[in-house]
């Protein structure tokens, strides 16, 4: 009779003719741990110009790819292509959405006056960009906001449409909604005797339901997903989904993303309106940049290291605008945004903008007490490794197995061997110490049930060395 170890899926026990047969068993092939790719997913609004219809989700490789499917300045061309800037390698996927039918669109406004007395320069900052508008002497206000209503329009990327009247240009956002207040504007002429001045945007209202994208990517898998815009609706949702999908039913661990050049009081009261471990928001206060972009930018960075114990601290966020020496945080503000669940931006050397530290938004629990377990983005993106890594091994080594009291003890060691993989690769450590606590037992109530306790001391990141010099004569 068979050694009731070894179990056959293909060659039947009941066999009489003579012969040799064997079958193929790949459940052990695998003894490495799983790839950790990181796919992005970025939501957006789209114009009508574009070619990929609402809610279709695409895959994307390129600045002109993302201009003809969602149209040249929409918001998510204007995302896709600071992601792509960021990092040129990113496995990355953008769903759009429609304006809302209802909104209204933010206007601004730059006005001129008087009559150029010598030749000089206007020029008009929009968002990040900029236009330079030559102005020669005896130029009047009116003819010069016609040329410069002119060179914005021919910009096709800057995400206005400016038309000029009596000396005043009135720039409307493309997309309905609030996205438009966030874009900035300044204006400076260098020309005698010809005067210029802004009315910042307003009047954006009522921003697309972006439940159903989500929804719509709901079985994807993404692993970074990318908020349109920083307010507590949209993040609200977004946290919502990402609960739903990184459950331990659904199992698709994921982070959100979202970005924020507000005041740091006005930052630091969204993240308290999320309090979540699986949202973190990058700070860089005075960028031109719209939250999408800055959002996008620093998600594209996250992906690209997919080692997802290792800090992000000084990583750079290329294609990012230097904001002037007036907007940089200082040290302490940067110790209270971090405090305050918020991932600070700074200006690094080389007018790199880089990460101080990426952390969480989660920064108390649900007593209201503080807690710093899921500090560092870092943490739940390991719990979430080292979750598909154990799943992953359970499932290829046990697929059809049938439960007695042999099984469980073949399961622990699965999941030690895991965990020892898990810490050479310095992703969790102190396996040794705490294997007494790997618990694997039959349910007590459900028969056809195998339950088990896995501790994981992860791998923090060094943020601090302190050091005291002695000074000896």
């Amino acid at each position: 009779m068979a050694s009731p170890n070894i179990s056959f899926d293909n060659i039947p026990a009941s066999i009489r003719k003579p012969g040799k047969y064997f079958e193929f068993n790949t459940r052990l092939a695998v003894r490495t741990l799983p790839g950790n790719l990181q796919r992005v997913l970025i939501l957006g609004q789209k114009l009508a110009a574009g070619t990929q219809a609402p809610l279709a989700p695409l895959d994307v490789f390129s600045d002109t790819q993302a201009a003809q499917a969602f149209g040249v300045g929409s918001q998510l061309h204007l995302m896709v292509r600071a992601a792509i800037t960021a990092n040129p390698y990113l496995q990355l996927t953008a769903l759009a959405v429609a304006d809302n039918s209802g909104a209204t669109a933010a206007s601004g406004t730059t006005t001129l006056t008087g009559t150029a007395t010598g030749a000089g320069v206007l020029s008009l900052t929009l968002g990040a960009s900029r236009v330079d508008v030559a102005v020669a002497s005896g130029d009047a206000a009116a003819a010069v906001a016609t040329k410069l209503a002119a060179a914005v329009s021919a910009r096709a990327e800057i995400p206005v449409t400016s038309v000029a009247a009596t000396g005043v240009v009135t720039h409307t956002a493309y997309h309905k909604g609030t996205i438009g207040n966030d874009l900035k504007i300044a204006v400076q002429s260098t020309a005698p005797g010809l005067t210029a001045a802004v009315a910042a945007f307003t009047g954006g209202t009522l921003d697309p339901d972006y439940a159903p994208a989500l929804t719509a990517i709901a079985g994807a898998g993404h692993q970074i997903i990318v908020a349109p815009q920083a307010n507590q609706t949209v993040l609200t949702s977004l946290r919502s989904h990402l609960d739903f999908v990184s459950g331990p039913l659904e199992q698709r661990g994921a982070i959100g993303v979202f970005g924020i050049a507000g005041s740091l009081s006005t930052a630091s009261a969204l993240t308290a309106q999320v309090n979540s471990g699986r949202l973190t928001g990058a700070w860089y206060r005075g960028s031109g940049k719209l939250p999408g972009e800055l959002a996008a930018a620093y998600a594209a960075v996250i992906a690209s290291e997919e080692d997802p114990a290792r800090p992000l601290n000084t990583l750079a966020l290329n294609g990012l605008d230097i904001v002037g020496v007036d907007q940089r945080s200082t040290r302490t503000e940067q110790e209270n945004a971090l405090y305050n669940g918020l991932t600070p931006l700074e200006v690094g050397p080389g007018d790199q903008v880089q990460i101080v530290r990426a952390v969480s938004t989660y920064t108390k629990d649900a007593q209201g007490v503080d807690d710093v377990s899921l500090l560092d983005i870092t943490t739940i993106r390991t719990l979430d490794y080292v979750r598909k890594a154990c799943r992953e091994r359970i499932a290829l080594r046990f697929p059809r197995e049938k439960l007695s009291e042999r099984t469980p003890p073949k399961v622990r060691s699965e999941l030690l061997d895991v965990l020892l993989k898990l810490e050479e690769l310095e992703i969790v450590e102190a396996v040794e110490a705490n294997k007494d606590g790997l618990i694997v037992e039959r349910d007590s109530q459900d028969a056809n049930r195998l339950d088990a306790k896995i501790p994981v001391d992860v791998v923090n990141g060094l943020h601090v060395f302190a050091g005291r010099i002695d000074l000896l004569l």
